[in-house]
């Protein structure tokens, strides 16, 4: 009787899926997973500089100031002792908001504000539809010229001006008394918009060219239906034109403020003129004299911190307010 030999019989592996993952050997990465970190990598890279900069421009400078600001000099044995720096709490904060001239320079920057932040927007904006329009000739030449004197540093734009505010030197001073017509730009009365002219000479055609490059962007055919409707070019600016580019007016807006919360460089500069600007003038001045005058820096910086969280509610205010009105005519 012959004997067999059994064959072995191999396994039935239809039923179950090969291992993706065997064992001592690495997860071997899908396509998609693949490009996902690609893209990852490649934001880091890309985002790399703005967070290196946001940590040592911003992040850092603010921590140093809120740390300086619990912090004051002193000098015991009725102030023949040697210095030393001691905790003060909230005191410099109390000092700050208790010194009328910090209100009042917060009140000054206020009307500053009012004036100078509707007028910047309004004209930057009326320039930008003037030119969209086609009524302005030369649009290149006509940009440029406008341009231009944003090109022109603080520093230098603010001494040209004060050479024309300053009576005895200024041709304009001398055409205007020619005609019998006596102005102190450095007055009282005057200091305040001769400061706001300086800002809008200086920053009016960059606001412009923001907005003209926002109207580039409307459809032609959205305005060429609103002419086919009938309107005109006024009423095709305002109730076409403008509502679309909303977006950069509140962007405009929003940098207005921010940076006309930092008043400087015009009224320091007119300071050496006139005696209608003290050192005080605005925050940022003050800031300025309690650091390099006084030598008191906790006092400073409890005045920057109050600053900051000035900007900081004004910008979240116009945010806020504008998302509302917006989600509200949507809503119409």
């Amino acid at each position: 009787m012959a004997s067999t030999t059994p064959v072995p019989v191999p396994a039935d592996t239809s039923a179950r899926p090969p291992s993706r993952n065997p064992a001592g050997t690495a997860p071997v990465p899908t396509p998609r997973r693949s490009a996902r970190r690609r893209e990852l990598g490649a934001c880091g890279v890309l985002m790399t500089p703005f967070f290196v900069l946001l940590v040592t421009v911003f992040l850092i400078p603010v921590a140093t100031a809120l740390y300086l600001s619990f912090f004051s000099d002193d000098q015991p044995g009725l102030g023949f002792g040697p210095e030393r720096t001691v905790f003060a709490g909230l005191r410099n904060y109390t000092a700050v908001l208790a010194d009328p001239t910090f209100l009042g320079g917060l009140g000054i920057v206020a009307l500053y504000c009012l004036v100078y932040i509707p007028l910047m927007v309004v004209g930057a904006l009326v320039l930008a539809l003037l030119l969209d329009s086609g009524v302005v000739r030369l649009r290149g030449t006509v940009q440029l010229a406008l341009f231009l004197p944003h090109a022109v540093p603080g520093i230098i734009a603010a001494l040209i001006w004060l050479y024309l505010y300053t009576p005895g030197i200024s041709p304009v001073i001398d055409l205007l008394g020619r005609a019998d017509i006596t102005i102190d730009f450095l007055g009282v009365h005057t200091v305040l918009p001769s400061i706001v002219n300086i800002a809008l000479w200086s920053n009016l055609g960059y606001n412009m060219v923001v907005f003209y490059a926002a109207l580039q962007a409307v459809p032609r055919e959205v305005i060429e239906a609103s002419v086919v409707d009938g309107a005109g070019p006024v009423r095709t600016a305002l109730q076409v034109k403008a509502p679309l580019v909303r977006s950069s007016i509140v962007m405009v807006a929003m940098f207005t403020l921010i940076f006309a919360l930092q008043l400087f460089t015009e009224p320091m500069l007119l300071s050496q003129s006139t005696p209608m600007i003290s050192s005080r003038f605005s925050p940022s001045m003050y800031i300025y004299d309690a650091a390099f005058t006084r030598n008191n820096y906790g006092l400073a910086a409890a005045a920057s911190v109050i600053l900051l969280l000035c900007t900081i509610a004004l910008s979240y205010g116009v945010t806020r307010w504008t998302n509302r009105t917006a989600a509200e005519e949507g809503a119409r």
